[in-house]
């Protein structure tokens, strides 16, 4: 625990009670709504010593709570144990939601409070409308935290630099005639864009602002006068503003921004996405908003050919660096070498930052051993790091970003004898797997149309897992994409070729250990017939699973081709960039799976 943390809430009451405010909530995100933060941005981090990537903190008068989904439910507990902070555990029954908690527990006449800078369009009106409705007041501008927080890390300063169009496959002049076209089609003759990938994309630079993600901290502003980057100008090289200014765009100070919407024509239709924007930054615009989904986010989605054979090239390489990895994890063991999962992490550091056109992890490493493994989204600390030893399975969730292409793979490993439990649990968790994968499937259809089919050999065995199936993959950008997904909740967008979607089923037994199998997939087309236009996927992903932890007595005749026919496509791609004895261990990897 940080026993600094009472201090610092005690401190914010202290703000709350100056301003006559009875709760505040401090979401886990910023001016941009990004998954991932900048150091500046983690405030939620910082007053309640919570380090998950999602859930925000309450504070009342009298008591505080962090809302976190079932992802981070054994972390918050572990990190908040004697802070006085609750853990609420979104998306149990019982739990409510922080609107619903705030009116039950609120009396009338009661302020919340909230800084407007982080708090979307949507949930801004949302959340006031709902506390209107028991006369609690919303207030949008209670940002204290800068005389709080006087260590506070600065803005990211790191310098923007060019991707190179024969990665991207696009101009930045071409995607912004696209952008713009769809934009007039809406009614709206300017577009704001707050996402910072989204202009990442929509631009071709990248920047290093956000751990793991290539990402630059920024505002655009398109409209028939031109197009505004409003971002730190120490960020700007010469090269940099050359290539954007070819491409219509200038250049203003990131702290700007409010000054130029509100300098914008009467007149202006300016769209926005109420989800990623500000309600602070719509407040500005007034009148002048026209609120309507991002124009970007299908076209970011759907790659194109040339990011597509980039991503192949780089899971090729990828794969090479696993092989590396694993190896030498197994070689350490074997020689009872001590190996944490700290070491985990590093080992596959080091061999993928070997490989060409490496430029980052695409997030923090996931090596969870036995028990760790079954916290999800698990990230070892000097603290929690354990000791591999060969009696459990380890699961390691890992990725990378290179410069033409981003991957995300997850493999669980027997480093003992498999229990017949662990056994039938890995088995149910790639029939799932294999199902998902082999789907073909009519031009419209949802991700949840198909989460199902990686969840129904689990289901009936009377297990689940409580996450998504499939988050979208970014191109060199972050490793969480949309606008697709595959899971239970319902999101409309259709899978369409060119997306790049995570196919990643688990089941995790809290205490013993956790089992995920993940590949990417590419949406790719399949047939078109009197019945309309079909869809499958491509396999992106090369690395073999773990043959020790298959049943076949459990698997079909088809389930287990196809385990060979992917682990023969792995041995065919990655054997010619292998040395002689990393082709052995690889052949021997991806012997042919058989009936006991």
């Amino acid at each position: 625990m940080n026993h600094e943390i009472p201090a610092r809430i005690s401190s914010l009451r202290d703000q709350m009670r100056s301003r006559g405010i009875s709760a505040v909530i401090i979401p886990q995100t910023d001016p941009h709504q990004s998954e991932y933060l900048a150091d500046h941005w983690q405030v939620r981090r910082w007053l309640s010593g919570f380090t998950g990537s999602a859930g925000a903190l309450v504070v009342t008068l009298d008591r505080a709570f962090v809302w976190a989904d079932s992802r981070y439910w054994l972390q918050a507990s572990a990190q908040l144990e004697g802070t006085g902070i609750e853990v609420m555990e979104e998306g149990k029954p019982e739990v409510p939601d922080i609107t619903s908690w705030l009116l039950a527990n609120l009396a009338p006449g009661s302020v919340v409070g909230i800084d407007g800078m982080v708090f979307s369009d949507t949930a801004t009106a949302e959340l006031a409308g709902a506390l209107a409705s028991k006369d609690i007041t919303l207030i949008v501008d209670f940002d204290v935290i800068d005389r709080m927080w006087t260590s506070r890390p600065p803005l990211p300063l790191d310098a923007i630099f060019l991707h190179d169009e024969k990665y991207a496959g696009e101009s930045a002049a071409s995607k912004i005639a696209k952008v713009m076209a769809d934009v007039s089609s809406r009614g709206a003759d300017s577009l704001f864009i707050s996402d910072l990938a989204e202009i990442a994309w929509i631009l071709n630079i990248r920047s290093r602002d956000v751990e793991s993600n290539p990402v630059a901290t920024a505002f655009l502003l398109i409209t028939p006068a031109g197009a505004t980057l409003f971002t730190a100008p120490g960020k700007l090289t010469a090269e940099v503003t050359e290539a954007l200014a070819a491409a219509g765009v200038t250049t203003a100070p990131y702290d700007s921004v409010k000054t130029a919407l509100a300098a914008l024509p009467a007149e202006a239709r300016v769209l926005v996405s109420p989800t990623q924007t500000a309600g602070a930054l719509t407040a500005i615009l007034g009148s002048r908003t026209v609120r309507g989904g991002s124009p970007v986010a299908m076209l970011k989605g759907c790659k194109n050919d040339i990011q597509i054979e980039g991503v192949r090239r780089a899971m090729e390489r990828d794969g090479v660096a696993l092989v590396k990895s694993f190896m030498e994890i197994e070689q350490a063991l074997d020689t009872r070498r001590t190996l944490t999962e700290l070491d985990i992490a590093e080992i596959l550091t080091r061999h993928r930052s070997a490989q060409p056109l490496y430029f980052d992890q695409s997030f923090d490493t996931i090596a969870g051993f036995g028990a760790h493994g079954a916290i999800v989204h698990y990230s070892a600390t000097p603290e929690t790091s354990v000791t591999i030893t060969p009696d459990n399975l380890l699961l390691i969730d890992s990725g990378a970003n290179y410069l033409d292409g981003t991957t995300d793979i997850t493999r669980t490993i027997t480093l003992g004898q498999p229990t017949p439990q662990q056994r039938t649990d890995f088995t149910l968790v790639m029939k799932g797997h294999i199902a998902l994968a082999t789907a073909v499937f009519p031009e419209g259809t949802r991700g949840a149309q198909l989460d199902a089919l990686a969840r129904i050999f689990l289901w009936k065995h009377g297990l689940s897992y409580l996450h998504g199936t499939g988050h979208g993959v970014g191109h060199f950008l972050n490793v969480h994409e949309g606008p697709q997904s595959i899971r239970l909740n319902e999101n409309p967008t259709p899978l369409t070729p060119g997306m790049i979607t995570s196919d990643e089923p688990g089941v995790y037994r809290a205490g013993e250990y956790g089992i995920r199998c993940e590949n990417l997939i590419l949406t790719i087309p399949a047939m078109h017939t009197d019945f309309g236009r079909f869809y499958a996927f491509e396999v992106l992903t090369l690395f073999p699973f773990d043959l020790r932890l298959f049943d076949t007595s459990i698997m079909s005749d088809e389930e287990i081709a196809w385990v060979n026919d992917y682990h023969s496509t792995v041995r065919t791609r990655l054997s010619p960039a292998l040395a002689p004895e990393e082709q052995a261990w690889l052949e021997e990897k991806t012997r042919p799976l058989t009936r006991s």
